[in-house]
């Protein structure tokens, strides 16, 4: 299967109509056997319904074969809740995530299983901070530093989320982890949102002191 840093390169997630026409490109490239094609798929999927083309990325989610390789089948679910959170339902994407990671956990695929976390974190917005606190532990027990880079964004949604119900003391402490993160594992961006975050709460402290 293909390793994240292959689909890293693809995704531009900023512009999806690129990483469309770059998913589509790929596809085409006979370097790819016909399971990496498969889950190349998915990741044209994701990015047709970040277009908001959610029938037609459900169809061609519906036209992936994963019958043999599980991996695929669990980034299908991953792809399939994710159109259902962004078309505006959340409550049934939720069992998808939930699948997603189980599935993801019993491959060892420990990527793909964080992913789901973080996903039912934002779905299941009731219990957020319960979904972060798995996702956050599962993560700080890897080894792979690409999987590891989810506690950056981890620790930034958690501490967002108590930003806005006004625990801010807490949310420093979550923008000051995902920072600590940033600056081991994350990107250049990830390190520049960390300070921002940072920045912002602090302001918020010393004008409510």
């Amino acid at each position: 299967m293909l390793e994240q840093k292959t689909l890293d390169e693809l995704w531009n997630f900023e512009d999806p109509a690129l990483s469309e026409a770059r998913f589509r490109e790929a596809m085409t490239d006979p370097a790819y056997d016909a399971f990496e094609r498969a889950e190349l798929a998915t990741q044209l999927g994701r990015a047709i319904g970040l277009q908001g083309r959610f029938e037609e990325a459900d169809a061609l989610l519906d036209g992936i074969d994963a019958e043999e390789e599980p991996t695929v089948a669990v980034r299908i679910l991953l792809e399939r809740g994710r159109l259902l959170n962004s078309a505006g339902h959340p409550a049934m994407a939720v069992p998808l995530f939930e699948q997603a990671a189980e599935m993801g956990d019993l491959l060892g695929e420990d990527f793909l299983a964080v992913d789901a976390l973080h996903m039912l974190a934002i779905a299941d917005s009731d219990h957020q901070e319960s979904w972060t606190r798995s996702a956050l532990e599962y993560a700080s027990a890897v080894e792979d530093p690409r999987t590891k880079r989810w506690m950056v964004s981890l620790h930034n949604n958690l501490g967002w989320a108590m930003y806005d119900d006004g625990r801010r003391t807490e949310a420093m402490v979550e923008f000051q982890l995902a920072e600590q993160w940033a600056e081991r594992v994350g990107t250049e961006q990830q390190q520049r949102w960390a300070r921002e975050a940072i920045a912002q709460c602090a302001k918020s402290l010393n004008l409510q002191g």
